[in-house]
């Protein structure tokens, strides 16, 4: 019984599209992962959820609209509480396209982690979206208290 208890820590939940975004949305960090020079690329960016799309300021003069401009790219965001070893992660794969005027709910919640003048915006479409919960589940507590 044990056994089957410890490998249960190990796996995770898999969420709803509905759960991913609703998570998602309490975020405000993720990161995008695209390709550049023919390279996996990462980079934290500020974010929000509008709908179904993924809305990210950038600092004008950033690499990441050229990079990302109409290119299928991944985005992922999570809440890990490494101390409880629990939480949530979210992975996005969408196609990603510069957008002048992400709306006005984007444009009042997002500013570019850089200062500097304006902002372009980036909207990644989420076509195909995946989350789980991680953590040691209350019967894994519950053994590791007694």
């Amino acid at each position: 019984m044990r056994e089957e208890a410890m490998r249960g820590a190990d796996e995770a939940a898999g969420l709803t599209r509905a759960e991913c975004l609703r998570l998602m949305s309490t975020a405000t960090v993720g990161r995008i992962v695209f390709t550049e020079q023919a390279l996996p690329a990462v980079a934290p960016v500020g974010f929000v959820v509008d709908g179904e799309d993924v809305v990210i300021a950038v600092p004008r003069g950033s690499r990441l609209p050229a990079a990302t401009r109409g290119a299928i790219v991944a985005f992922q965001a999570d809440d890990l509480d490494a101390a409880r070893r629990s939480g949530w992660s979210v992975t996005v794969i969408g196609r990603a396209r510069v957008v002048r005027d992400p709306g006005e709910r984007a444009r009042e919640a997002l500013r570019p982690w850089t200062a500097g003048a304006g902002a372009d915006f980036i909207l990644v479409s989420c076509r195909q979206i995946t989350g789980q919960r991680v953590g040691v589940s209350p019967v894994d507590a519950h053994e590791t208290a007694a």
